[in-house]
């Protein structure tokens, strides 16, 4: 390669890792809800949601895999398709995704410095940026159906402001409380801000905060009335049976556990209202892949389960399908935000743990210290350690044949590329 070459290269690094520091700067503004700041943006940028349909897919858990096997199902129907995710787990370009592969980054970087003076003219939040990037990215490859995962509740989210040709809901939790209410029903309420009136949605709640779904006048499908059958397949996922117009259809999903089953068939769901073929949606389910959610990798001369579980009920979740995998208490890598319910997922988590390696993501302010977390494992073995890697190698040590990595996604972004033998970005995370 010739020294020009070399030097041009050089330049595009160079442009690229500034514009992400001016954007990661931005996180530290915190999240601030409304819609009237990314609005005027994508105003400002012609507007690129127009040019394509908007699945807007929320919850308290569960949307990232439901929005990525919804994708697939697409991808699958020939639909030329967006997936917008967040956060992401190792680089930034995890969060724009066009049939099934990541925008170059070169591509990620000129829309980003076109979108920066008007978002800087705006005062527009690291959220509000973001989506609009996703948006205008989508458009300009020419995406027919971009799905877009709800940052934080629904209403007053910065994807909000695009107008769904279908809104998916997977479930409702307590989290995020300082910002949705502090009771099932607030939050559901927030939540439900995603549907509209007439168009069709599809949810998977619990019954005792439907009310809230009912209220848009959404024309609604719920879950629980078209599920037909759920069979666990262990550490092959599951096998899911839908009632729809025009009969029964079964898929097979690699997700795991029961609750990524209900997700496999919520979306399922919605791929059959957009129009998706059912040939396709079977397809699609089966090749899904949703990496750091119940996801397993080699580490060593054993295995190691990363799972994204950082409230009680993605714990609940997650420690329901290990006892459906049938596998004995393990050691446990986890390090979490300060800001959440903590007790709530260490006591959902212990009957399956045997031991606790704590530890931190370096990169995340927000990460609780380790030290300060050992007291809620009290009664079980604990080393404190104060990095991914310094807790991978602890649990080498171990010589365990399956280990279990949880508690926050940031932390799963640090554990990942370690465990792959890959390099991951070096750069502040708060959102």
């Amino acid at each position: 390669m010739s020294a020009g070459r070399d030097s041009s290269a050089d330049v595009g690094v160079q442009a690229w890792q500034a514009q992400l520091e001016w954007l990661f700067a931005r996180q530290r503004f915190g999240v601030h809800p409304g819609l009237g700041r990314v609005q005027a943006l994508l105003t400002r940028l012609g507007s690129p949601q127009a040019s394509f349909r908007a699945v807007l897919v929320g919850g308290t858990n569960g949307k990232g895999s439901t929005a990525a096997t919804l994708a697939a199902m697409l991808e699958a129907g020939g639909v030329r398709t967006g997936l917008f995710t967040s956060p992401h787990l190792t680089h930034f370009t995890e969060r724009f995704v066009v049939d099934g592969q990541e925008l170059p980054e070169e591509v990620v970087a000129d829309a980003l410095a076109r979108v920066r003076p008007a978002a800087e003219a705006l005062g527009a939040s690291f959220f509000e940026i973001v989506t609009a990037l996703g948006a205008l990215l989508f458009a300009e490859a020419g995406v027919q159906v971009a799905v877009m995962e709800v940052g934080l509740g629904g209403r007053l989210d910065a994807t909000n402001a695009l107008e769904p040709a279908l809104s998916v809901v997977t479930n409702v939790g307590l989290d995020h409380t300082e910002f949705l209410g502090d009771t099932p029903q607030a939050i559901a309420t927030e939540k439900a801000g995603i549907l509209r009136a007439g168009r069709p949605a599809v949810v998977g709640v619990a019954p005792e905060v439907q009310p809230a779904f009912d209220a848009p006048g959404a024309d609604l499908w719920r879950l629980d009335d078209h599920l037909l059958d759920l069979r666990l397949r262990g550490w092959q996922g599951a096998q899911v049976t839908l009632r729809t117009p025009a009969g029964p259809l079964t898929l097979q999903t690699p997700l795991l556990g029961r609750h990524g089953a209900r997700n496999a068939a919520l979306a399922a769901l919605a791929a059959l209202r957009l129009g998706v073929p059912a040939a396709a949606v079977t397809r699609g389910a089966a090749g899904t892949r949703w990496p750091g959610r119940l996801e397993t990798l080699p580490w060593g001369a054993g295995r190691v389960l990363l799972d994204g579980a950082h409230n009680p009920d993605g714990a609940q979740a997650l420690a329901a399908t290990l006892e459906e995998l049938q596998v004995g208490p393990l050691p446990l890598v986890f390090g979490a935000a300060g800001d959440k319910d903590l007790g709530g997922v260490v006591a959902a988590l212990r009957p399956a743990v045997s031991e606790v390696i704590l530890t931190r993501a370096v990169l995340s302010p927000r990460a609780a210290d380790p030290r300060a977390l050992a007291e809620l494992f009290a009664g079980l073995p604990v080393t404190v350690t104060d990095t991914p890697a310094a807790a991978l190698e602890v649990l080498a040590g171990r010589a365990a044949p399956l280990a279990l990595v949880c508690g926050s996604l940031y932390l799963l972004g640090e554990v990942r590329p370690l465990l792959l033998g890959r390099a991951g970005e070096r750069r502040e995370r708060w959102q």
